[in-house]
């Protein structure tokens, strides 16, 4: 789950936002199955991923399971003010997992409360708990059945409601659409503090209203997800490109072709024509014992190179003519840099986990924990050449202090019944600049160019939407939804009357959207 960060504002002050209650007040209200905790157990509450916001709640809540959560939101209802987040397991951006003197969930309690495998008309699911990793279900899934969901997101630390709850993306998404367009039911917890199980066809409006709803509408304590037999291995490739036509053009061919005649997985990055070690070409080779060779490169290459990065799936009993061949016949469609091809082959689970193994190198390193500005767009096709040469040209090009990731998508894979609101081309890109500080410009710095990026697309007429978006106004909340806006509030305002659901700073209390 990538969100955006445009503004380091904290409401500590906010009179609105401190509720009327205290710990006493709530344990005597409910009878919870799972525990409260309060003072320093709530500290872990009071940050996430991005390390911009520090916000303390008045209790850190660890429900048993769905029945404790009702109670909870039920609970919290009664009290002026009060509001609850649901955590996941923290890796929100902008204090969307917090709340300000409120009552904070944490999902991560309720992981083991559902796993059980569908056969549903011979198609398979998982029915899981909102509160699972995706990591976990992915193991899970391959180890116990041999069986995977279709869609991921890059990194997989994440929960499943956490990701549903925004869209969940990656490189296979071309093909399979997001996360949201994998699921076939739902359990959530409502504004009221209803638990309800709906469906595309039972309890429709909530059902899509919560899928990208950005945990507007409910707290998604059960999903099922659809199913697939896993493959034993990947190829994983990574070509370089100078042009930036050249790679667009590769990447929407390659996203563009039916099943079966393109690679499994698609994405793509920016990276520094110099030979700095984060942002420039050591950054690129997958094989460690065959370097970048920059003697390559064609003088006509510029301030910032492209590389394309696919996958191949295939299983342990295919011979490896036939991988190679197969490989082969796709590559030699594109137009990348003769000499500038990396490759490895590994196990379909270490593929997906390649981000884990990155986080711990970052752990090791001393840079994980620091703060994560990070911005992610989706941009037109219709504008991505005009992005690329004032964004990764002028602006970021001297790198960002970690990846800046874009990649084609297709809208026609996202259901736009569900809140996600998309540009409004068949294809748009992915456009991600995922900051590491503590190698990369200040805090300051980053969240300055940040709002830069979104100024000048606004400026310049551009088709693109934040993903996903933290905005502080109204006027902005409404731009961005565009036609999409009284659908949304609508929805909202028939899930959530008491406006207690709120990510950071409370942004989407009905009182300010109305």
């Amino acid at each position: 789950m990538r969100i955006a960060y445009l503004e380091r504002t904290v409401h500590e002050t906010d009179g609105e936002s401190k509720p009327n209650g205290d710990v006493s007040t709530i344990s005597k209200s409910i009878d919870l199955q799972g525990s409260v905790e309060t003072g320093d157990k709530t500290t872990i509450a009071s940050k996430d991923f991005g390390g911009l916001y520090s916000t303390k709640p008045l209790a850190l809540i660890k429900p048993a399971g769905s029945d404790d959560i009702s109670r909870v939101i039920k609970a919290a209802s009664r009290i002026p003010r009060m509001t609850v987040a649901a955590r996941g397991n923290g890796h929100s951006i902008n204090g969307q997992a917090m709340t300000n003197g409120g009552l904070v969930i944490d999902m991560r309690s309720t992981e083991e409360n559902h796993f059980r495998l569908l056969n549903i008309n011979g198609s398979f699911f998982i029915d899981v708990s909102g509160g699972a990793l995706w990591e976990n279900v992915l193991t899970r899934c391959v180890s116990r059945f041999g069986l995977a969901p279709r869609s991921w997101t890059d990194y997989l630390s994440l929960t499943v409601g956490g990701t549903l709850s925004n869209a969940g993306v990656s490189g296979q998404a071309f093909r399979y659409g997001p996360q949201i367009s994998n699921v076939m039911e739902l359990e959530i917890i409502t504004g009221k503090g209803d638990k309800t199980v709906c469906s595309e066809t039972r309890n429709p409006e909530l059902f899509f209203g919560s899928l990208g709803g950005l945990g507007q509408f409910g707290i998604i304590t059960r999903a099922m997800v659809k199913l697939q037999p896993a493959p034993d291995m990947v190829r994983w490739i990574r070509v370089v490109y100078t042009e930036f036509d050249e790679f667009t053009r590769d990447a929407e061919f390659l996203v563009s072709r039916d099943d079966g005649e393109s690679f499994d997985y698609v994405e793509g990055f920016v990276f520094c024509n110099n030979d700095d070690p984060v942002n420039g070409w050591p950054s690129v080779p997958l094989d460690p014992v065959h370097g970048f060779n920059p003697g390559i490169i064609p003088q006509t290459g510029a301030s910032v190179l492209y590389c394309l990065e696919v996958a191949f799936h295939y299983q342990k009993g295919d011979h490896p003519s036939t991988v190679d061949k197969a490989v082969a016949g796709l590559l030699k469609r594109l137009r990348f840099v003769e000499g500038l091809k990396s490759q490895v082959d590994l196990s379909y689970v270490e593929f997906l986990l390649r981000v884990k193994r990155a986080e711990e190198q970052a752990k090791a390193n001393g840079i994980w924990d620091g703060p994560h500005p990070w911005l992610n767009l989706f941009i037109s096709k219709s504008n991505i050449v005009d992005f690329d040469q004032t964004v990764f040209k002028k602006m970021v090009k001297d790198g960002i202090g970690g990846p800046m990731l874009i990649y084609p998508l297709m809208r026609s894979k996202w259901d736009n019944r569900t809140s996600v609101a998309l540009p409004d081309s068949e294809i748009f890109y992915l456009v991600a600049l995922l900051r590491f500080v503590s190698r990369g410009p200040s805090v300051e710095e980053s969240v300055a160019q940040n709002r830069e990026i979104v100024e000048w697309c606004i400026k310049d007429g551009l088709d693109f939407k934040l993903y996903l978006p933290h905005y502080q106004s109204k006027e902005e909340w409404k731009r961005h939804f565009g036609n999409q806006w009284t659908r949304f509030v609508e929805r909202k305002a028939s899930f959530d009357p008491m406006a207690i659901l709120a990510p950071g700073q409370n942004i989407f209390k009905r009182t300010h959207l109305s």
